[in-house]
């Protein structure tokens, strides 16, 4: 978490890149503006954006980590069911504003003023996939955006958000 302080600039620490998916039922149900929006006001960058359909090389990379459970085909299944928008966010510790903006993966359990506390109704239909760490984001932003594809630029607004 950061701390007030005078002077302050972010460190290449701080400052992370995470990924954000919004699923096919949040694209089919039109949230992708809701979700963007939401980022945005919180102060992140928006550095990369595609609507894409993932592919099942895609799925399996991206959830690898739950093979072999009960749920595991099925949510393959799901995420490659129809398009998405994955999306690359960028500011000071970008993975925790990230995940506190889209709350618990179950719905039901997510606070009310998140995207699944507001949204959601079902941890199958949750709407969104976000990064749980920074070793995580660097991993699955790889597997959906090449070098290169991932701008970097300074905004105006940085000052009225982040500290100096």
């Amino acid at each position: 978490m950061l701390e007030c302080r005078e002077n302050f600039t972010p460190t290449a620490a701080e400052m992370e890149r995470t990924l954000l998916m919004v699923k096919p039922d949040g694209v089919q149900r039109g949230l992708v503006g809701e979700v963007i929006r939401r980022l945005e006001a919180r102060g992140l960058k928006l550095v990369g954006l595609k609507l894409i359909w993932v592919s099942l090389g895609q799925a399996e990379e991206l959830y690898a980590v739950h093979r072999g459970k009960a749920f595991y085909d099925g949510l393959i299944r799901y995420i490659t069911s129809g398009p998405v928008v994955v999306s690359v966010w960028e500011g000071p510790n970008a993975v925790e504003v990230v995940r506190r903006t889209i709350g618990a993966t179950d719905p039901v359990r997510a606070e009310p003023g998140t995207i699944r506390g507001d949204f959601g109704l079902a941890v199958g239909r949750n709407l969104v996939h976000a990064s749980d760490g920074p070793e995580t984001a660097a991993r699955e932003v790889a597997i959906f955006f090449r070098e290169g594809e991932l701008i970097s630029f300074e905004r105006a607004l940085d000052r009225w958000v982040l500290e100096e």
